[in-house]
């Protein structure tokens, strides 16, 4: 799975500026799609699986993508969260008027434990993938077998069983010519694509380490309502139970380890870490830490120091620094991108919309006929934050191999509305 950085008598310069030679090709390919919509104009069904925020707001980028993008369908466990997501996308007060794209009729409407099937047999083309990530592979799989194009959002997995899950249906997509554009959106981003081609060009030299950051404070919660069983309050609240989510290190943190992987056109080959809970310790914020610090060791010796913390009164940082033999190269979400050293580079493009050029790539390329696949980075960037979680979990050294054989999985014993037991707040060392 994946590239080896073993490299022999090889340098990891040298190894790290001619491995990144297929990547910068496929980079390239971005550049050649960005802006353009192709030939092709014919309509391009959507449906939506998945109609909370982050759902509705991946539906308006895919219809503002292009011209002639349809939404025709929606999905949703619950029909409230359905509702209002069809209310705001529908809505001719919206921000920028009405979106033209939108074709949702009642009956294209589905709810429940079933919604995703239903909905895959539609005449969908397209379909964006936005539940809470625990589902992220099961839904990709039945996508694919219907033959669908998929737009997923980030993590696709919460755990080894469902990585393989994952992986198997992306090795499908990919030989039915499928596209799969994954939620990591600063890999459509130009800052950070022109970025990363100087530092694979070599402008930091060898690359000796490397650090990444996502410390924030708290996320939104949801408390319990009256009528709430657990599986329904936990499937609500997600961000906080770790069978839903993943952990924060999981459903946030990846963005950044993504790009760590990017970099260096690998993934690591252990994990050694500590985290914990200080902060949200209420019943309301489930059982997930608050805060991780991850030693990630990729071949030839070259470290990741990982952080990330969701804690109030703290101070906030995003984003990815390298250390080379010829300077230093640092990137962050919001359009700073900078090298110092001996080759000095400052970023000085203009600011786009990351979660915007992700659907326009995505369309440009299925119109083209030529659909990218972004599966097999996103889940092997997943599983470098699920190994992450499980050394602080443990407290125990994880390696590679160890997590794509392990048969950790979080999922409940059946899916119904009713009580659920919380898993125990993980205690390093602590043996059952």
């Amino acid at each position: 799975m994946g590239k080896s950085i073993h490299s022999g008598k090889q340098s990891r310069r040298n190894f790290f500026k001619s491995g990144a030679a297929a990547a910068a090709g496929a980079l390239a390919g971005f550049s050649v799609l960005r802006n353009t919509y192709g030939q092709n104009l014919d309509p391009i069904r959507v449906g939506l699986i998945g109609c909370g925020g982050r759902g509705t707001g991946a539906a308006e980028n895919c219809l503002k993508a292009a011209p002639n993008v349809q939404l025709i369908a929606m999905a949703d466990l619950f029909e409230d969260m359905l509702e209002k997501s069809r209310e705001n996308l529908s809505s001719p007060d919206r921000e920028g008027g009405r979106l033209e794209g939108f074709k949702v009729r009642k009956d294209y409407c589905f709810v429940g434990w079933n919604a995703f099937r239903q909905l895959l047999q539609t005449e969908v083309d397209l379909v964006i993938l936005a539940t809470p990530p625990h589902f992220r592979s099961e839904h990709f799989e039945a996508a694919v077998e219907a033959g669908k194009h998929v737009f997923a959002e980030k993590p696709v997995a919460v755990d080894p069983v469902g990585i393989r899950r994952f992986i198997k249906a992306g090795e499908l997509s990919r030989q039915k010519g499928l596209a799969m554009g994954a939620g990591t959106q600063r890999r459509h981003d130009p800052g950070y694509l022109e970025h990363v081609n100087k530092i694979q060009d070599g402008r930091i030299g060898e690359i000796l380490a490397a650090r990444c950051f996502w410390n924030q404070g708290y996320l939104w919660k949801r408390d319990r309502q009256p009528g709430w069983s657990d599986m329904e309050f936990q499937i609500r609240n997600w961000n906080y139970f770790d069978w839903v989510s993943g952990d924060h290190i999981v459903e946030q943190h990846v963005h950044n380890l993504d790009v760590i992987n990017w970099v260096l056109g690998a993934h690591p080959l252990k994990a050694y870490g500590v985290g914990g809970r200080q902060q949200r310790t209420q019943e309301v914020y489930g059982n997930i830490y608050d805060h991780f610090a991850i030693d990630y060791e990729y071949e030839n010796g070259l470290h990741l120091i990982s952080m990330c913390r969701q804690q109030e009164n703290t101070d906030h940082l995003i984003g990815e620094y390298f250390t080379g033999s010829l300077g230093t190269a640092e990137s962050h979400a919001d359009n700073r991108f900078m090298i110092r050293g001996r080759n000095l580079w400052r970023y000085d493009g203009k600011p786009v919309d990351a979660w915007q050029q992700e659907h326009i790539d995505l369309i440009a390329s299925i119109r083209k006929g030529e659909p990218y696949n972004e599966a097999q980075n996103v889940a092997e960037s997943t599983l470098t934050a699920i190994m992450g979680r499980q050394a602080a979990y443990t407290g125990n050294t994880v390696t590679w191999e160890e997590m794509m054989a392990s048969e950790i999985d979080l999922s409940p014993a059946k899916y119904e509305f009713g009580p659920l037991p919380v898993r125990p707040v993980p205690i390093p060392g602590k043996r059952d």
